[in-house]
């Protein structure tokens, strides 16, 4: 039986690959032409099994009520499918990592074979947005609209069908999941019944469609999921902006004596003067109130006082603090400049021998990380120095800018500035004059005007009183400052003839002085040593030390033995900073290489005498 059964299925299987690849021309679906006798629902019911599907006969009725598709499946072999009769319904999507294995699917009216594996998936266009519509092609001839229902309803509810005479159509589904769906039976052998007519057998091809209902529902469904997301910002702006400032009041009596309160009040003048400032923005101020807000702007200039003590308050502590810390870091360099001396005398050879390699090792890796920090603090507060010299030096030169100012407002300045106020007055001089010929013009035309215009020539002749008044008051300006330019004319020439009597003094002294005998002195030749215009003050006690300990030393000493010199007298000089100003004064000192071999070493010497020479 069993023997019987695996030849039926091998002629099964020859018959069905002819009829994938050249159709379905003459296959009958006797029982003699299958290799299987209908009469034995067994071997079907077997081989079926033994596929992982429900023994099913060529019409799609069920052959075993009570099969278990559980139970007697052989293992490798893929389940069956769900869209056979029964199940309705299509498997979710399968991840591409796994092999898409399609099976037979019977239907009522028809039969659907899958296609070959070995082939290629077919074609698809790219999917349109939204799409709920496919195309269905390669239909049978004699396909109805029931037929196509009948296959693709399986795959989710169709809205609507439109059938062409050309053996296609398009279908609309109502979701777009079920446009994957359909899409799985693109490929597939159709057959109507058991007929083997050309008309009635095609191979599917499901593909995407672009319908206009389906852009413009999708392009709805954008918009709402655009406003929503517009209302959801919104709402979250609204939640996270600051609440409003509460408006501001308009003036009144009750307004203005709280407002008062609030202004003699530190904690809530503040908020008081930003209400002052609103209402005399708005224009609130007029003739009935101009004295409650002056009172009011009084109360406000009374704060002056008040924040300039808070500002000085702020900037001493802020001394305090810079001074405070400039201390301890002092400190801390201290301690620091202590540490490099434990390892520095640690590094001498009294102590240097006992230790073993590694412990050498270490101290002098430590030594050199010691000295590394110390610099970089010492560095740090000489900064700290430097700014306080440059803001000592900024003070000096606006004093010394103030008094040159003030020197140079001498006698000639008084002069200049005299000038021209007596142009100014000379100016205004004549515009009184001229006012006052054109109301002795006026006066004139009005004498022959009758006694009823009495009052304005009264207001007139008041007004040519001021007027008068006003012009001799300006004449005799006029003489004083004239007075005055006199004065200072004269102290001009007296200063002149000094300073030339000065000049001859001084002209005189220098022809005695060359004719002085100088047979009896050397003559001394001097270079002139340019120094360079940065050298601070501390820098130039630095370097008159440096000059009188390397004159004692004539043969030079290293920048080691020089700093160990300075750092007794101050510990917060640095080698660095002393090596940079020997080498910025190469006209005083001069670096030189001594010794031979191993002991070769730098020394810096003293030349400040060489360039003086005798004759």
């Amino acid at each position: 039986m069993e023997l019987s059964t695996e030849k039926s299925w091998r002629k099964h299987a020859a018959v069905y690959e002819s009829s994938r690849t050249y159709g379905i021309r003459s296959m009958n679906m006797d029982s003699g032409q299958m290799g299987m006798p209908m009469s034995d629902p067994g071997a079907w019911a077997t081989a079926m099994n033994n596929l992982g599907m429900a023994p099913m006969s060529m019409t799609g009725q069920p052959l075993m009520s009570d099969f278990d598709p559980s139970l007697g499946m052989m293992t490798g072999i893929a389940p069956m499918n769900p869209m056979m009769p029964g199940l309705g319904i299509v498997p979710p999507p399968i991840s591409q990592d796994m092999p898409v294995v399609k099976e037979i699917i019977h239907c009522k009216s028809c039969t659907l074979f899958p296609p070959n594996p070995n082939l290629p998936p077919p074609a698809t266009r790219e999917r349109p947005p939204g799409c709920k519509t496919v195309f269905v092609g390669g239909l049978p001839e004699n396909a109805t609209e029931q037929l196509i229902v009948e296959v693709f309803e399986q795959c989710g509810e169709i809205v609507a069908i439109r059938k062409s005479k050309k053996n296609f159509c398009h279908i609309r589904f109502a979701e777009e999941c079920t446009v994957d769906k359909a899409l799985f039976l693109s490929g597939y052998r159709i057959r109507l019944g058991s007929s083997t007519d050309k008309k009635d057998t095609g191979r599917l091809h499901v593909d995407f469609a672009q319908a206009r209902d389906d852009l413009y529902e999708w392009e709805c469904r954008q918009r709402m999921l655009a406003r929503e997301e517009r209302h959801r910002r919104r709402i979250e702006e609204d939640l996270l902006r600051p609440p409003s400032p509460p408006p501001i009041v308009h003036y009144s009596e009750h307004e203005c004596s709280q407002l008062g309160e609030k202004l003699k009040d530190d904690s809530l003048f503040p908020d008081a003067i930003r209400v002052l400032l609103t209402w005399v923005e708005r224009g609130e101020v007029n003739r009935r109130n101009a004295n409650n807000f002056y009172s009011m702007i009084q109360s406000s200039n009374s704060h002056i006082r008040r924040l300039m003590n808070e500002k000085a308050t702020h900037e001493k502590e802020m001394e305090e603090a810079k001074e405070k810390f400039k201390n301890a870091l002092a400190g801390i360099l201290v301690q620091f400049e202590q540490i490099v001396s434990v390892f520095r005398a640690a590094s001498k050879q009294k102590a240097w021998d006992h230790f073993s390699k590694a412990q050498r090792k270490n101290l002098d890796m430590w030594r050199k990380q010691a000295e590394e920090i110390r610099n970089i603090h010492n560095e740090e507060l000489m900064g700290i120095r430097r700014e306080e010299e440059m803001e000592m030096s900024d003070d000096d030169m606006e004093d010394a800018s103030e008094s040159k100012d003030s020197d140079d407002s001498g006698p000639a300045a008084q002069v200049e500035a005299l000038k021209e106020e007596n142009d100014s007055l000379r100016c205004q001089l004549d515009a009184y004059r001229n006012e006052v010929e054109l109301l002795k013009q006026e006066q004139g035309k009005v004498a022959s005007v009758p006694p009823q215009h009495s009052e304005e020539e009264a207001t007139r002749r008041q007004q040519l009183s001021f007027l008068q008044q006003a012009l001799q008051g300006m004449q005799k300006q006029l003489l004083k400052i004239r007075d005055e330019l006199k004065q200072r004319e004269a102290e001009l020439e007296r200063s002149a003839e000094e300073k030339q009597r000065l000049e001859s003094q001084v002209q005189s002294l220098q022809e005695r002085g060359r004719s002085f005998p100088l047979a009896h002195t050397p003559q001394v030749r001097i270079p002139r040593l340019r120094l360079p215009d940065t050298l601070t003050y501390c820098d130039a006690s630095i370097q008159r030390i440096i000059s009188t300990f390397l004159h004692v030393h004539p043969f030079g000493a290293s920048i080691e033995y020089i700093c160990s010199y300075l750092q007794r007298l101050d510990t917060k000089i640095s080698t660095s900073e002393v090596e940079a100003l020997l080498a910025r004064l190469p006209c005083t000192f001069t670096q030189q290489l001594t010794g031979v071999g191993a002991s070769l070493e730098k020394r810096w010497k003293f030349c400040g005498f060489e360039g003086i020479k005798t004759t």
